[in-house]
C-alpha cells in the first residue's frame, strides 16, 4: 500500500475513533515515517486511569459497540459492549472492594483466557490495585516465590484442578495472601466463589483518589537466563503508551475485529488484547482454548470474519503448513507479529498464500512497542522495522559508543530528563537488577541487532544467546533463517555447545516435517549442513544437529534456548 493510500485509508478508518485518540495525541493521523517521527506527541492527563478515561468514556460515546467478543472451544459465545464492560467492571471493582482489596494491593490473576480476566483487570484498575497476570502453568514453587516477592494479597484463579492444587499447596508458605477467589468450576474450601458472590455486592462507588500517574498499574514476572524471575513494575501511563501499539502498529479502527494469540499470563496479552486495541475502539476477539492448533485458529478467523491478526512467528510457521484451500481467510486485512524475529521465508510464504504482508515489531516486558513496521513503512521480511518515536533507540557497542550501519550491537533506549512513556518503572524491590540494565543514561535491553542503510533494524538474538566460535560471533537467528529455508525443517533452535578447540560450536535442534521424519539420520544431517553453508557464511553451519519432536517453549510461544543448553550441559 502506498503512503497516500495508507493515509486515506487511515483517515477513513479513524474518523470516529479520533474522538478518543485526540484526547491523548496532539496529531492523530500520520502519512509518513518522518511525519510520525516529528509529530507524535502525547497529551498526558493528570491521574490517568485507563478504565475510567478510555473504557468508561467509550461506554458514553458508543455504548452498544461490541468491545469484546469472547468464544470458547466448548461452543460458548459472549459479546460485551462497551456499556457491558463499564457495568461489569464496576461490578467487579465493587466485589473486590467488598473483600477488602484497594489501592496498591497486589492481586495475582491466573485466569487463562476466561473472560473474567478482562473484567478483573478493569476492576482492579478502578481501585488503583496492582494486577499481576500469571500463567496457569505455575508450580507450587513458582507461586510461593511470586507471593512472597510481591507481597501478594489476593489470587483470582480459574477453578481448574491443577491450578487450585498448586495454589493450595503454596498457601502454608505464603503469609501475605489473605484472599483466594475462584471463578469455577471448582470452588475448593477456603476459596471465594466469584460467580455467586459478585451478584450480592452493593453498587460500586468510585474511590475519592484512585491513582497518580506514577503509581504501579501492573507487574509482570519475567525470567532471565539465571536466577529467579524479575518483577517488572509498570505505572499507569504504560497503558497510554500502548496507544501506538493498537492504533498505528496494528493499524486498527472501529470496525476492526482483532485477534492476538496470547495467553493472559503473558505480557503480550496487554499488548494485543486490552489497551491499544480499545484506544482504537476496535473489537477484541478471544478464543478460549486449551491446546493450540493452526486449524482451530484458522477456523475462528473464517467463522468470525477476523480482520486483524497478531501472533508469534511460531504460529505463522504452523499455519503455512496447512492446506489454505480449506479455509476462507478473505476477511483478513492486516497481520502483525512479535515475540521473536520472524524467518523471512515464513513471511514470504504467508504473503503468497494470503496476499497479506506481515508487519513485524519488537518490544519487551519492560517496554511497549519499541521498534515496528508501521503502515507507512514498507516491510522487509525478517526486519523488526524502525523505532517508535516514543523511544530514542540506539545500537551501542560495549563501550557505549554508537554502532555504524551494518555493525552488531545492543539495542538501548536513551533516557532523558523524563522516562519515556511506556518504559517500566523498575524491577520491584531489586535495585541491583534495575541498575544493571538502567545506567549511563540508557535502558539496556540485552538484545542484539544491527541497522541497515535504510534505517531498518534486524534482530540477532539475546546477548546471552550469541555463540562465540573460533573467534567469530554468531547470532542464532541468522543460522535459524538459513535452516528454515530447507523444506525438511518445520522449526529449529540454534544454541552453542562448549568445545575444547573452538570454544563453542553451533548446534541445531530441529523439528522435521512429516515427510522427512523417516529420513532422520546422517545423510539428512549432512544435507542440512551443506544447505546452511550455501545460504550463509560457511563458518556458521551447525556442526551438531539433533532431531526432536518438539522444541521447548514458553507459554507465549518463544523458544527456550536456555532449556536446550541446560539439557546439553547435563549430558556432559
Amino acid at each position: 500500500m502506498s503512503y497516500a493510500e495508507c493515509s486515506r485509508e487511515s483517515s477513513l478508518k479513524n474518523s470516529i475513533a479520533t474522538t478518543m485518540i485526540e484526547r491523548f495525541l496532539k496529531q492523530t493521523t500520520f502519512t509518513s515515517e518522518q511525519d510520525f517521527k516529528e509529530h507524535l506527541e502525547f497529551i498526558i492527563p493528570e491521574d490517568f486511569n485507563f478504565a475510567y478515561d478510555v473504557m468508561d468514556e467509550w461506554a458514553k460515546i458508543k455504548p452498544d459497540h461490541v468491545a469484546l467478543l469472547w468464544t470458547s472451544e466448548r461452543g460458548e459465545e459472549i459479546k460485551f459492549t462497551y456499556k457491558d464492560l463499564k457495568e461489569q467492571s464496576d461490578k467487579a471493582a465493587a466485589y473486590f472492594q467488598s473483600l477488602g482489596i484497594g489501592h496498591d494491593d497486589k492481586v495475582m490473576l491466573i485466569l487463562k483466557r476466561h473472560y473474567q480476566w478482562w473484567l478483573a483487570m478493569l476492576g482492579l484498575h478502578k481501585l488503583g490495585a496492582v494486577a499481576i497476570p500469571a500463567t496457569h502453568m505455575l508450580t507450587k514453587h513458582d507461586i510461593i516465590y511470586r507471593n512472597n516477592a510481591a507481597s501478594v494479597k489476593a489470587i483470582i484463579c480459574c477453578g481448574d484442578d491443577y491450578v487450585v492444587e498448586q495454589i493450595q499447596e503454596a498457601m502454608p508458605e505464603s503469609p501475605t495472601v489473605k484472599l483466594l477467589i475462584s471463578i469455577g468450576p471448582d470452588i475448593p474450601e477456603g476459596f471465594h466463589d466469584w460467580m455467586k458472590e459478585w451478584n450480592e455486592c452493593a453498587p460500586f462507588v468510585r474511590p475519592e483518589h484512585v491513582n497518580s500517574n506514577e503509581d504501579t498499574l501492573l507487574m509482570y514476572f519475567t525470567s532471565g537466563t539465571t536466577g529467579e524471575p524479575k518483577m517488572v513494575a509498570h505505572d499507569h501511563l504504560y497503558a497510554l503508551g500502548h496507544l501506538t501499539t493498537g492504533v498505528y502498529w496494528h493499524n486498527l479502527h472501529e470496525n476492526s475485529i482483532h485477534l492476538t494469540v496470547a495467553d493472559t499470563g503473558w505480557g503480550k496479552a496487554v499488548w494485543g488484547k486490552l489497551y491499544g486495541q480499545w484506544f482504537a475502539g476496535a473489537t477484541v476477539f478471544v478464543y478460549d482454548h486449551e491446546k493450540f492448533t493452526a486449524e482451530k485458529i484458522m477456523r475462528q478467523i473464517e467463522k468470525y470474519h477476523i480482520t486483524s491478526f497478531c501472533a508469534p512467528p511460531t504460529i505463522y510457521r504452523f499455519m503455512i503448513r496447512e492446506d489454505f484451500s480449506k479455509y476462507d481467510l478473505s476477511s483478513l486485512e492486516y497481520c502483525t507479529t512479535a515475540g521473536e524475529a520472524m524467518n523471512p521465508s515464513v513471511a514470504e510464504t504467508f504473503q503468497k498464500l494470503t496476499g497479506i504482508q506481515i508487519y513485524e515489531g519488537f518490544g519487551q516486558t519492560e517496554t511497549t512497542m519499541t521498534l515496528g513496521t508501521f503502515p507507512w513503512i514498507k516491510p522487509k521480511p525478517g526486519s523488526m522495522g524502525k523505532p517508535n518515536p516514543q523511544y530514542d533507540v540506539h545500537i551501542l557497542r560495549p563501550d557505549m559508543t554508537e554502532c555504524e550501519d551494518g555493525e552488531k550491537g545492543e539495542i538501548c533506549i536513551h533516557i532523558g530528563d523524563d522516562k519515556p512513556l511506556g518504559l517500566f518503572k523498575y524491577y520491584y524491590r531489586d535495585d541491583k537488577q534495575t541498575k544493571s540494565v538502567w545506567h549511563d543514561g540508557y535502558y539496556h535491553t540485552g538484545d542484539m541487532a544491527w541497522r541497515d542503510e535504510e534505517g531498518y533494524y534486524w534482530f540477532e538474538g539475546r546477548i546471552d544467546d550469541v555463540i562465540k566460535s573460533s573467534g567469530y560471533r554468531i547470532g542464532p537467528f541468522e543460522v535459524e533463517n538459513a535452516l528454515m529455508t530447507h523444506p525438511a525443517v518445520v522449526e529449529c533452535a540454534i544454541t552453542g555447545v562448549p568445545d575444547p578447540i573452538r570454544g563453542m560450536v553451533v548446534k541445531a535442534t530441529v523439528v522435521l516435517a512429516k515427510d522427512y521424519k523417516a529420513k532422520a539420520g546422517d545423510d539428512l544431517i549432512k544435507e542440512l549442513q551443506n544447505h546452511v553453508k550455501h545460504e550463509t557464511a560457511p563458518y556458521k553451519y551447525p556442526r551438531i544437529i539433533e532431531f526432536v519432536d518438539e522444541l521447548p517453549k514458553t507459554i507465549s510461544g518463544k523458544i527456550r534456548r536456555v532449556e536446550i543448553r541446560e539439557k546439553d550441559n547435563k549430558k556432559k
